[in-house]
């Protein structure tokens, strides 16, 4: 679903700001917010630096977190009043998944931004097996397909085959699951037993922190693994890995992070939040003004130490627009990072659906659910409320433009279609159950996981 895209007018709208502001009644402004080392969270770098957090009365500190679990139990805690978080954090806590605590999202971060890399070597095993475009190059997307002989020779040898994501709850993790599975690739199951997801896998999957991606490859331990950026490109600059194929190309336009805060700290601060979800919408914003005209000042921003601290070079080859996958074989790719446009930072309940679909498909929901079921957890997570009310008193300050946002939604997308996803199976979050049952492997209805049998 494509907004119109009205952010000239913007330019000239975003320099004098402050005076135009609603005041709100803050109700704490004093505020430390978490994040990790990855280049979507630039809305809360940017919405530091530009002042924006400032012009609504917050005084905000931001933190690098060590990992997603640090950064989860600082948020329930309350060390941290909220975190740029997996999307799958809220929902999987809200629903008692690993540490329980009712999460919510007023905004969603970005689309896209992630990518999956296999080390030099697999590459070179892949290689025979991926057809290519009349130049020579590879034709990309890249199927799953090509790694399943790679795989079935480790097999045959005995050999574990090991690759890399960052959190069990992740959308890397569904999303390497999503691309071996649409490959033939069974990418194993979680039981209530069996917490490690390697239920008869084929590829065994483990957690490796983002920015510890490419050494943990370089050293052997995992032959490839699925991030964010900017630690894809990363792999490339240092000649380690190549990445095959990007969230973009597996599918068109998914849902990443989200800003997280407990449902109490919305409750206790109504006005705080509001104050928050406008600071963020204004730096969404800027990151996608003017066909990404300010993208070369945010890398700048990324590369310093304090927020992403990766070289310039190196966030600057997704985030303005292009993906490099063999060194020199670098390919425009103009969405690869979106933060506005797209409806992005709005909190639909079809992406919150689509993530407890992959829960369920892998066992993380050990038992089928109904569909009411799922859009009454995504209810309670995801917060269009809270963001269409901040989104309101922007327009109405002159900071944003009314044709910018989905007024009218329902929460849901519209479907997305067949030729958007890798393999060819349409999502449409109104029909949970259905969509589970349509995808050619993973648990569908009744099916369960008792010890490493499916069984029902």
């Amino acid at each position: 679903m494509k907004t119109t895209f009205h952010l000239a007018l913007a330019t000239t709208m975003l320099t004098s700001t402050t005076a135009m502001a609603q005041s709100l009644d803050l109700e704490i402004e004093d505020l430390t917010f978490g994040f990790i080392k990855l280049t979507d969270m630039a809305p809360l770098a940017i919405a530091y630096e530009n002042g924006y957090f400032e012009d609504e009365g917050l005084y905000v500190t931001l933190e690098a977190q060590a990992n997603w679990k640090v950064l989860l139990d600082g948020v329930i805690s309350g060390e941290l009043d909220g975190a740029h978080m997996l999307a799958g954090q809220p929902l999987a806590a809200t629903i008692g998944y690993g540490t329980e605590a009712h999460i919510i999202t007023p905004f969603s971060m970005d689309l896209n931004g992630n990518g999956i890399t296999v080390s030099n070597e697999i590459w070179e095993e892949m290689k025979p097996n991926v057809p290519l475009m009349e130049d020579g190059r590879p034709q990309h997307p890249i199927s799953a397909e090509a790694l399943a002989p790679v795989v079935e020779d480790y097999k045959d040898q005995g050999l574990p085959f090991n690759m890399g994501m960052v959190f069990p709850v992740s959308t890397h993790n569904y999303e390497i699951r999503y691309w071996l599975a649409a490959g033939g690739l069974e990418p194993g199951y979680y039981s209530p037993q069996d917490i490690s997801g390697q239920i008869g896998a084929d590829v065994l999957l483990s957690v490796t922190p983002p920015p510890q991606m490419p050494a943990t490859m370089e050293a052997g331990t995992i032959y490839g693994y699925a991030v964010g950026e900017p630690w894809n490109q990363q792999a490339v600059f240092k000649g380690i890995g190549v990445p095959v194929i990007t969230d973009y190309d597996m599918w068109k336009n998914n849902p990443e992070k989200v800003f997280g805060i407990t449902d109490e700290f919305a409750a206790e601060n109504p006005n705080t939040t509001l104050a928050i979800t406008k600071a963020l919408i204004r730096a969404a914003q800027w990151l996608d003004e003017n066909d990404n005209a300010n993208r070369p000042e945010a890398v700048e921003i990324l590369s310093r130490s304090e927020y992403v601290g990766a070289d310039y070079d190196v966030i600057a080859n997704s985030m303005t627009g292009f993906f490099e996958f063999e060194k020199g074989d670098r390919r425009e790719a103009p969405d690869f990072n979106v933060f506005f446009r797209y409806n992005a930072t709005y909190p639909f309940y079809s992406d919150a659906i689509w993530y407890l679909t992959q829960m369920r498909r892998w066992g993380q929901i050990p038992e089928q659910m109904s569909d009411e079921w799922y859009f009454e957890t995504a209810e309670k997570v995801y917060r269009p409320d809270i963001y269409l009310e901040a989104a309101r008193m922007l327009v109405d300050e002159g900071l944003a433009n009314e044709a910018d946002f989905p007024w009218d939604s329902d929460g849901f997308k519209e479907p997305t279609p067949a030729a958007d996803i890798i393999d060819g199976v349409p999502y449409d979050g109104r029909q949970p159950n259905a969509y589970i049952d349509s995808l050619p492997i993973g648990l569908k209805g009744e099916q369960i996981v008792v010890g490493n049998e499916i069984q029902g």
